[in-house]
Protein backbone atom coordinates (compact mmCIF):
# COMPACT_ATOMS: atom_id res chain seq x y z
CA UNK A 1 0.00 0.00 0.00
CA UNK A 2 1.23 3.53 -0.73
CA UNK A 3 2.78 5.04 2.54
CA UNK A 4 0.80 7.95 2.48
CA UNK A 5 -2.73 5.71 2.63
CA UNK A 6 -0.85 3.53 5.57
CA UNK A 7 -0.50 6.52 7.21
CA UNK A 8 -4.10 7.68 6.94
CA UNK A 9 -5.15 3.99 8.22
CA UNK A 10 -3.11 4.44 10.77
CA UNK A 11 -4.64 7.45 12.01
CA UNK A 12 -7.86 5.65 11.02
CA UNK A 13 -7.26 3.58 14.09
CA UNK A 14 -6.50 5.90 16.31
CA UNK A 15 -9.86 7.50 16.10
CA UNK A 16 -12.86 4.98 15.15
CA UNK A 17 -15.41 4.38 18.11
CA UNK A 18 -14.74 1.91 20.10
CA UNK A 19 -15.76 -1.56 19.12
CA UNK A 20 -15.94 -1.04 15.40
CA UNK A 21 -14.76 -3.13 12.82
CA UNK A 22 -12.49 -1.81 9.79
CA UNK A 23 -10.20 -3.39 7.03
CA UNK A 24 -7.36 -1.50 8.33
CA UNK A 25 -8.33 -1.78 12.44
CA UNK A 26 -9.95 -4.06 14.95
CA UNK A 27 -11.73 -3.50 18.23
CA UNK A 28 -8.58 -4.22 20.18
CA UNK A 29 -6.59 -1.13 18.07
CA UNK A 30 -9.38 1.37 18.73
CA UNK A 31 -9.28 4.33 21.40
CA UNK A 32 -11.36 4.29 24.64
CA UNK A 33 -13.38 6.87 23.58
CA UNK A 34 -13.72 8.12 20.50
CA UNK A 35 -11.77 11.10 19.38
CA UNK A 36 -12.83 13.41 17.04
CA UNK A 37 -11.43 13.97 13.87
CA UNK A 38 -12.39 16.74 10.61
CA UNK A 39 -10.80 14.12 8.18
CA UNK A 40 -7.59 14.60 6.51
CA UNK A 41 -6.25 17.86 5.27
CA UNK A 42 -6.28 19.94 1.72
CA UNK A 43 -2.82 19.25 1.14
CA UNK A 44 -3.50 15.39 2.02
CA UNK A 45 -6.34 15.61 -0.50
CA UNK A 46 -4.46 16.68 -2.75
CA UNK A 47 -1.72 13.97 -2.81
CA UNK A 48 -4.60 11.07 -2.17
CA UNK A 49 -6.27 12.46 -5.60
CA UNK A 50 -2.61 12.80 -7.45
CA UNK A 51 -1.83 8.65 -6.65
CA UNK A 52 -1.32 6.58 -9.86
CA UNK A 53 -4.49 4.24 -10.78
CA UNK A 54 -2.96 1.34 -9.82
CA UNK A 55 -3.68 2.47 -5.89
CA UNK A 56 -7.14 3.13 -6.33
CA UNK A 57 -8.78 -0.08 -4.91
CA UNK A 58 -6.33 1.07 -2.22
CA UNK A 59 -7.86 4.73 -1.92
CA UNK A 60 -11.31 3.60 -1.67
CA UNK A 61 -10.66 0.57 0.72
CA UNK A 62 -9.67 3.96 3.15
CA UNK A 63 -12.33 5.64 2.38
CA UNK A 64 -14.77 2.93 3.08
CA UNK A 65 -13.45 1.95 6.59
CA UNK A 66 -13.92 5.69 7.46
CA UNK A 67 -17.44 5.51 6.09
CA UNK A 68 -17.71 2.43 7.89
CA UNK A 69 -16.60 3.70 11.31
CA UNK A 70 -18.09 7.05 10.89
CA UNK A 71 -21.20 6.49 9.62
CA UNK A 72 -21.89 2.65 10.11
CA UNK A 73 -23.58 0.40 7.27
CA UNK A 74 -26.84 2.07 7.11
CA UNK A 75 -27.79 4.23 3.77
CA UNK A 76 -29.96 7.38 3.18
CA UNK A 77 -31.97 8.29 0.25
CA UNK A 78 -33.60 11.16 -1.09
CA UNK A 79 -36.09 11.93 -4.12
CA UNK A 80 -37.13 14.90 -5.21
CA UNK A 81 -39.53 16.89 -7.64
CA UNK A 82 -39.40 19.47 -10.00
CA UNK A 83 -41.66 21.76 -8.25
CA UNK A 84 -41.23 24.65 -10.55
CA UNK A 85 -38.98 24.61 -14.12
CA UNK A 86 -37.94 26.75 -16.35
CA UNK A 87 -36.91 30.12 -16.96
CA UNK A 88 -34.54 30.81 -14.85
CA UNK A 89 -32.69 33.84 -15.20
CA UNK A 90 -29.50 32.50 -14.24
CA UNK A 91 -27.00 31.92 -16.57
CA UNK A 92 -25.17 28.44 -15.13
CA UNK A 93 -23.31 26.90 -17.79
CA UNK A 94 -24.62 23.25 -16.77
CA UNK A 95 -28.34 24.13 -16.09
CA UNK A 96 -31.11 23.06 -19.00
CA UNK A 97 -33.02 25.36 -17.22
CA UNK A 98 -31.40 28.30 -17.23
CA UNK A 99 -33.09 31.15 -19.51
CA UNK A 100 -29.53 31.77 -21.62
CA UNK A 101 -29.85 28.21 -23.29
CA UNK A 102 -31.83 26.86 -25.44
CA UNK A 103 -32.45 23.60 -24.47
CA UNK A 104 -36.17 22.36 -24.77
CA UNK A 105 -36.26 21.81 -21.26
CA UNK A 106 -39.81 21.62 -19.63
CA UNK A 107 -41.32 24.92 -18.64
CA UNK A 108 -44.48 25.05 -15.64
CA UNK A 109 -45.44 26.63 -12.80
CA UNK A 110 -45.70 25.63 -9.28
CA UNK A 111 -47.21 22.67 -8.95
CA UNK A 112 -50.29 22.32 -6.97
CA UNK A 113 -50.24 20.62 -3.48
CA UNK A 114 -51.80 17.68 -4.31
CA UNK A 115 -49.40 16.85 -7.25
CA UNK A 116 -46.47 17.42 -4.62
CA UNK A 117 -48.70 15.33 -2.30
CA UNK A 118 -48.77 12.18 -5.13
CA UNK A 119 -45.04 12.45 -5.63
CA UNK A 120 -43.97 12.38 -1.92
CA UNK A 121 -46.50 9.23 -1.85
CA UNK A 122 -44.67 7.48 -4.35
CA UNK A 123 -41.63 7.97 -2.89
CA UNK A 124 -42.40 7.01 0.00
CA UNK A 125 -43.91 4.13 -1.06
CA UNK A 126 -41.10 2.68 -2.20
CA UNK A 127 -39.24 3.37 1.07
CA UNK A 128 -37.25 6.39 0.40
CA UNK A 129 -36.48 8.67 3.37
CA UNK A 130 -36.27 12.44 1.70
CA UNK A 131 -38.55 14.12 -0.14
CA UNK A 132 -37.14 17.80 -2.32
CA UNK A 133 -39.25 19.99 -3.02
CA UNK A 134 -37.38 21.95 -5.69
CA UNK A 135 -37.68 25.31 -7.68
CA UNK A 136 -35.78 27.01 -10.65
CA UNK A 137 -35.08 30.55 -10.44
CA UNK A 138 -32.86 32.66 -7.96
CA UNK A 139 -35.88 32.94 -5.61
CA UNK A 140 -39.77 32.15 -5.30
CA UNK A 141 -42.17 35.18 -5.50
CA UNK A 142 -44.29 35.40 -2.07
CA UNK A 143 -47.13 34.12 -3.27
CA UNK A 144 -45.18 31.14 -4.68
CA UNK A 145 -43.18 30.89 -1.09
CA UNK A 146 -46.41 30.93 0.58
CA UNK A 147 -48.03 28.08 -1.77
CA UNK A 148 -44.51 25.72 -0.57
CA UNK A 149 -44.95 26.28 3.28
CA UNK A 150 -48.85 25.51 2.89
CA UNK A 151 -47.81 22.21 0.73
CA UNK A 152 -44.98 21.08 3.40
CA UNK A 153 -47.74 21.53 6.23
CA UNK A 154 -50.24 19.06 3.83
CA UNK A 155 -47.32 16.63 4.05
CA UNK A 156 -45.93 16.75 6.81
CA UNK A 157 -49.22 15.62 8.21
CA UNK A 158 -49.86 13.29 5.16
CA UNK A 159 -47.14 11.34 4.19
CA UNK A 160 -44.19 10.03 6.61
CA UNK A 161 -41.32 11.05 5.00
CA UNK A 162 -38.64 13.89 5.97
CA UNK A 163 -39.08 17.53 4.08
CA UNK A 164 -36.63 18.92 1.95
CA UNK A 165 -36.54 22.07 -0.05
CA UNK A 166 -34.61 23.76 -2.46
CA UNK A 167 -36.46 27.35 -3.20
CA UNK A 168 -33.03 29.20 -4.57
CA UNK A 169 -31.70 31.99 -2.25
CA UNK A 170 -32.93 33.16 1.39
CA UNK A 171 -30.51 35.47 2.67
CA UNK A 172 -31.83 38.25 0.13
CA UNK A 173 -35.27 37.21 -0.14
CA UNK A 174 -37.91 39.04 -2.69
CA UNK A 175 -38.32 42.25 -3.22
CA UNK A 176 -41.70 41.95 -1.70
CA UNK A 177 -40.18 40.37 1.52
CA UNK A 178 -36.47 41.38 2.19
CA UNK A 179 -36.83 40.21 5.78
CA UNK A 180 -33.33 38.56 6.41
CA UNK A 181 -33.74 34.83 7.66
CA UNK A 182 -37.42 35.13 7.79
CA UNK A 183 -38.14 32.75 5.10
CA UNK A 184 -35.58 30.03 6.92
CA UNK A 185 -37.80 29.85 9.92
CA UNK A 186 -41.15 29.87 8.03
CA UNK A 187 -40.10 26.96 6.30
CA UNK A 188 -38.91 25.37 9.08
CA UNK A 189 -42.42 26.26 11.01
CA UNK A 190 -44.15 24.52 8.04
CA UNK A 191 -42.54 21.22 8.47
CA UNK A 192 -39.34 21.17 6.54
CA UNK A 193 -36.38 19.95 7.99
CA UNK A 194 -33.67 19.97 5.73
CA UNK A 195 -32.79 22.98 3.48
CA UNK A 196 -30.87 21.94 0.01
CA UNK A 197 -28.68 24.79 -1.65
CA UNK A 198 -25.67 24.09 -3.75
CA UNK A 199 -22.71 25.98 -4.01
CA UNK A 200 -21.89 24.36 -7.34
CA UNK A 201 -18.08 24.70 -7.49
CA UNK A 202 -15.43 26.54 -5.96
CA UNK A 203 -15.07 29.91 -5.36
CA UNK A 204 -12.05 30.52 -7.44
CA UNK A 205 -13.74 28.63 -10.43
CA UNK A 206 -17.38 29.79 -10.07
CA UNK A 207 -17.37 32.79 -12.35
CA UNK A 208 -16.47 30.30 -15.17
CA UNK A 209 -19.57 28.69 -14.34
CA UNK A 210 -22.15 31.67 -13.33
CA UNK A 211 -21.83 35.32 -13.58
CA UNK A 212 -25.38 36.45 -12.54
CA UNK A 213 -24.45 36.43 -8.75
CA UNK A 214 -22.35 36.21 -6.65
CA UNK A 215 -20.57 33.02 -4.19
CA UNK A 216 -21.08 34.96 -1.42
CA UNK A 217 -25.24 35.11 -2.21
CA UNK A 218 -24.98 31.11 -1.97
CA UNK A 219 -22.90 30.69 1.35
CA UNK A 220 -25.60 33.28 2.97
CA UNK A 221 -28.07 30.86 2.44
CA UNK A 222 -26.69 28.24 3.63
CA UNK A 223 -25.88 30.32 6.41
CA UNK A 224 -29.61 31.49 7.32
CA UNK A 225 -30.65 28.01 6.62
CA UNK A 226 -28.43 26.78 9.58
CA UNK A 227 -29.34 29.44 11.82
CA UNK A 228 -32.94 28.84 11.56
CA UNK A 229 -32.34 25.14 13.01
CA UNK A 230 -32.25 23.71 9.18
CA UNK A 231 -30.22 21.01 8.34
CA UNK A 232 -28.13 21.94 5.64
CA UNK A 233 -27.96 19.89 2.05
CA UNK A 234 -24.53 21.59 0.11
CA UNK A 235 -22.23 20.08 -2.24
CA UNK A 236 -21.57 20.36 -6.10
CA UNK A 237 -20.78 19.52 -9.85
CA UNK A 238 -18.03 17.19 -10.33
CA UNK A 239 -16.91 17.40 -14.08
CA UNK A 240 -17.23 20.69 -15.21
CA UNK A 241 -13.88 21.76 -16.09
CA UNK A 242 -12.44 22.21 -13.25
CA UNK A 243 -9.43 20.78 -11.54
CA UNK A 244 -8.58 18.66 -8.09
CA UNK A 245 -7.19 21.94 -6.50
CA UNK A 246 -10.82 23.25 -6.98
CA UNK A 247 -12.36 20.31 -5.80
CA UNK A 248 -10.55 20.21 -2.58
CA UNK A 249 -11.13 23.49 -2.48
CA UNK A 250 -14.64 23.22 -2.37
CA UNK A 251 -14.92 20.43 0.13
CA UNK A 252 -13.15 22.60 2.52
CA UNK A 253 -15.43 25.62 2.03
CA UNK A 254 -18.49 22.66 3.16
CA UNK A 255 -16.20 22.02 6.19
CA UNK A 256 -15.95 25.85 6.91
CA UNK A 257 -19.82 25.91 6.66
CA UNK A 258 -20.10 22.76 8.81
CA UNK A 259 -23.17 21.46 6.59
CA UNK A 260 -24.55 18.35 7.47
CA UNK A 261 -25.49 16.74 4.00
CA UNK A 262 -22.92 16.73 0.92
CA UNK A 263 -24.64 15.99 -2.19
CA UNK A 264 -22.07 15.42 -5.54
CA UNK A 265 -23.75 15.24 -8.48
CA UNK A 266 -21.48 14.67 -11.54
CA UNK A 267 -21.89 16.85 -14.86
CA UNK A 268 -24.61 15.09 -17.39
CA UNK A 269 -23.75 17.19 -20.68
CA UNK A 270 -27.28 19.23 -21.72
CA UNK A 271 -26.21 19.65 -25.94
CA UNK A 272 -27.93 23.71 -25.96
CA UNK A 273 -26.00 24.31 -22.67
CA UNK A 274 -22.50 26.23 -22.53
CA UNK A 275 -20.97 22.66 -21.07
CA UNK A 276 -23.21 20.67 -23.78
CA UNK A 277 -19.92 19.59 -25.64
CA UNK A 278 -18.40 18.16 -22.29
CA UNK A 279 -17.69 14.46 -22.04
CA UNK A 280 -18.48 12.91 -18.44
CA UNK A 281 -15.86 12.19 -16.16
CA UNK A 282 -14.12 8.75 -15.80
CA UNK A 283 -15.71 6.37 -13.86
CA UNK A 284 -12.98 6.11 -11.57
CA UNK A 285 -12.31 9.33 -11.05
CA UNK A 286 -15.42 10.21 -10.45
CA UNK A 287 -15.03 7.33 -7.43
CA UNK A 288 -11.48 8.88 -6.51
CA UNK A 289 -13.52 11.78 -6.14
CA UNK A 290 -16.19 10.64 -3.86
CA UNK A 291 -13.72 8.92 -1.83
CA UNK A 292 -11.70 12.00 -1.30
CA UNK A 293 -14.49 13.79 -0.19
CA UNK A 294 -15.12 11.05 2.62
CA UNK A 295 -11.75 11.14 3.71
CA UNK A 296 -12.21 15.35 4.21
CA UNK A 297 -15.30 14.68 5.67
CA UNK A 298 -15.78 11.84 7.61
CA UNK A 299 -18.87 12.68 9.85
CA UNK A 300 -21.85 14.01 7.22
CA UNK A 301 -23.99 12.13 4.67
CA UNK A 302 -22.52 12.34 1.59
CA UNK A 303 -24.97 11.43 -1.80
CA UNK A 304 -24.49 10.18 -4.64
CA UNK A 305 -27.17 12.40 -7.27
CA UNK A 306 -27.36 13.39 -10.62
CA UNK A 307 -25.31 12.46 -13.32
CA UNK A 308 -24.46 8.95 -11.69
CA UNK A 309 -25.99 7.25 -14.32
CA UNK A 310 -23.99 9.15 -17.20
CA UNK A 311 -20.88 8.71 -15.31
CA UNK A 312 -20.75 5.31 -13.61
CA UNK A 313 -22.53 3.46 -15.63
CA UNK A 314 -22.29 -0.35 -14.39
CA UNK A 315 -19.94 1.16 -11.68
CA UNK A 316 -22.75 2.84 -9.70
CA UNK A 317 -22.80 0.30 -7.06
CA UNK A 318 -19.03 0.87 -6.09
CA UNK A 319 -20.05 4.14 -4.81
CA UNK A 320 -20.37 3.12 -1.22
CA UNK A 321 -16.81 0.91 -1.71
CA UNK A 322 -16.07 4.83 -2.37
CA UNK A 323 -17.35 6.03 1.33
CA UNK A 324 -20.88 7.49 0.44
CA UNK A 325 -23.50 6.76 2.11
CA UNK A 326 -26.65 7.65 0.14
CA UNK A 327 -28.36 8.22 -2.66
CA UNK A 328 -30.78 10.40 -4.52
CA UNK A 329 -33.27 8.02 -6.64
CA UNK A 330 -35.62 8.24 -8.76
CA UNK A 331 -35.89 11.01 -11.83
CA UNK A 332 -33.68 14.49 -11.44
CA UNK A 333 -35.00 18.08 -12.55
CA UNK A 334 -34.89 17.66 -16.29
CA UNK A 335 -32.86 14.46 -16.72
CA UNK A 336 -34.50 10.75 -16.25
CA UNK A 337 -32.95 8.60 -13.41
CA UNK A 338 -32.34 5.08 -13.31
CA UNK A 339 -35.85 3.40 -12.16
CA UNK A 340 -36.95 3.84 -9.11
CA UNK A 341 -37.42 -0.20 -7.99
CA UNK A 342 -34.15 -0.70 -9.39
CA UNK A 343 -31.92 1.61 -7.32
CA UNK A 344 -33.97 -0.04 -4.25
CA UNK A 345 -33.02 -2.83 -5.35
CA UNK A 346 -29.47 -2.53 -5.48
CA UNK A 347 -29.03 -1.01 -2.16
CA UNK A 348 -31.14 -4.56 -0.92
CA UNK A 349 -28.89 -6.87 -2.50
CA UNK A 350 -25.93 -4.66 -0.87
CA UNK A 351 -27.23 -4.71 2.37
CA UNK A 352 -26.91 -1.45 2.92
CA UNK A 353 -30.05 -1.20 4.81
CA UNK A 354 -31.67 2.21 5.43
CA UNK A 355 -31.17 4.73 7.84
CA UNK A 356 -34.54 4.94 10.58
CA UNK A 357 -36.31 8.48 9.83
CA UNK A 358 -35.80 9.78 13.51
CA UNK A 359 -32.36 8.72 13.06
CA UNK A 360 -31.99 10.53 10.56
CA UNK A 361 -33.16 13.63 11.07
CA UNK A 362 -30.02 14.18 13.57
CA UNK A 363 -26.88 15.70 13.36
CA UNK A 364 -24.23 13.02 12.70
Amino acid sequence: MNPLLERLCARLSDTIPPGTETPYASPSHARTEEAPWSGITGEEALAVARLPASDILDILAVAQAVRSARKGPLATTCGIVNAKSGRCGEDCAFCAQSSHHDTGAPVHALLGPDALLRHAEELARAGVRRFGIVTSGNALSEREFDAVCHAARLLRDRVDIGLCASLGQLATGSAESGNRGERARRLKDAGISSYHHNLETARSFFPQVCTTHPYDDDIATVREAARAGLRTCCGGILGLGETWEHRVELALTLRELDVDSIPLNFLHPVPGTRLGHRSPLPPMEALRAIAVFRLLHPQRDILVCGGRETTLGQWQSWVFAAGANGLMVGNYLTTAGRALAEDMEMLAALGVGEIPRNGEEARA
